[in-house]
Order: C-alpha cells, then sequence, then structure tokens
C-alpha cells in the first residue's frame, strides 16, 4: 500500500524544473550552466529536456600578468570555445527515496546537437613597446604579429569578439548517476555525476601554436535545484 501511494504521488506530478551550475574537467572554476524541464512517463522513467552553456577551455592555458598594467592575459590564447547543448535524455529510477526523505538514485543519459562558438580572443597590444612610446590597440590574438609578451597589456572583454563567432554544429552524448535530495511535490536539490563526448567537425582551435582537438571528452559535476508541478 505504501508503495502504491508512493506512485500515485509520483504520477501526479507533470512537471519537474530544474536549473544549476556546472562543473567539469574542460573548464575552469566554474565550467557553466544548465535549465532541464523533466516529464513523467512511468513509475521508472522520466524524459527531459535541457540546454547547457559552458566554456571549454583548452589544457594548456597558463595565465599570464602584464607588468604595465597588471591586468591577466592568456599567453597564445586565439579563441574561447562556448558550446550550447540542447539535448533530450531519460532518467531511469535506480533507487526510489521514501516520499517525504532521502535520497533517489537515477540513470541518466543524453544525446544532442554541439553549437561550438569560437569568440576570438581580443588582447591590448602596446605595439610602441620598448621605444618609449604607447601605441596600445585592441586585436584579435595573432602568434605572428604579437611575439613580445612584455607588450601584451591584458585582454578586452569577452564580448567584444561574439559579433565575430565561427560557429561549428557537432554532436555530444553524456551518461551518470543523479542523486536527488527533497520531498515529492516541493523544492529538490542534488549532485549529478558523470562523463561527456562530444564531436566537431574539424579542430577547434583555441591555442593555434598547441594540439587543438576536435573530439572533447570530459567528467562533469552538476548542482541543481529545482521544483515540482
Amino acid at each position: 500500500m505504501p508503495a502504491f501511494a508512493q506512485y500515485e504521488e509520483d504520477e501526479s506530478f507533470q512537471n519537474e524544473l530544474s536549473y544549476g551550475i556546472n562543473f567539469n574537467s574542460n573548464g575552469g572554476l566554474i565550467g557553466g550552466a544548465f535549465i532541464r524541464s523533466s516529464y513523467f512517463r512511468n513509475n521508472r522513467m522520466y524524459q527531459f529536456g535541457e540546454i547547457e552553456v559552458v566554456e571549454v577551455k583548452h589544457p594548456k592555458e597558463n595565465r599570464l600578468y602584464s607588468s604595465e598594467t597588471g591586468d591577466f592575459f592568456v599567453a597564445g590564447k586565439q579563441n574561447y570555445l562556448f558550446v550550447i547543448r540542447p539535448r533530450y535524455g531519460r532518467e531511469i529510477v535506480l533507487f526510489r527515496k521514501a516520499a517525504e526523505s532521502g535520497v533517489q538514485v537515477n540513470a541518466v543519459g543524453a544525446i544532442g546537437p554541439s553549437l561550438g562558438l569560437l569568440v576570438p580572443y581580443y588582447i591590448r597590444y602596446n605595439y610602441g613597446g620598448g621605444l618609449g612610446g604607447q601605441d596600445v590597440r585592441t586585436e584579435q590574438y595573432d602568434p605572428q604579429k604579437h611575439r613580445n609578451l612584455e607588450n601584451i597589456q591584458g585582454n578586452a572583454s569577452f564580448v567584444q569578439g561574439f559579433g565575430e563567432s565561427d560557429v561549428n554544429i557537432g554532436v555530444n552524448l553524456k551518461g551518470g548517476l543523479s542523486f536527488e535530495y527533497g520531498r515529492y511535490r516541493e523544492s529538490i536539490a542534488g549532485i549529478e555525476v558523470g562523463f561527456v563526448v562530444e564531436l566537431f567537425p574539424k579542430e577547434m582551435i583555441i591555442i593555434p601554436q598547441a594540439d587543438n582537438e576536435q573530439f572533447f571528452t570530459s567528467v562533469y559535476l552538476n548542482l541543481y535545484y529545482g521544483r515540482r508541478k
């Protein structure tokens, strides 16, 4: 009887909306953010759609500081790589929590396209450096033009290059486990851990003088919060 009552309570919810932040092995301190909408299918399965936005960093990124201005820049970086990942997926309940408390464990799988944005990385470069003059120009980093790191005075805002983004369409797949806390029909919170594999049709050039990839793998951790209706 309690199991049947719990099933009825599950079945009565139509939608779960959650959102959170992403940490992954290809990102920085915070990799990105996501929002997800889940729907009940049966007492063992949910379907969901989600959109995730992350920044992918090159493993050889090295932050330096200008001796003139104190501002930082990433040596050799030519592009940011931002990826938008709309996905469709399923969650399968492995261990169900009690209606009032406990932890529910779900297996998660999802697939979808990857919209990879190579956004020009702009730096402030002093062409008058070493001559006692000032001729500071804001330009996309070019290893042929900007050879003297001492003349780089810092990076410009990443927003500056968005209008010149190179758009690339790829595909991604993720799998993981979700550990959900909270009461049914009320607020929920949890963590999700797993892996992502992603493929683009060409190499995504972030640092031109280093090896760049078109196939990416990463492990991730999501922290999320949401509500059921």
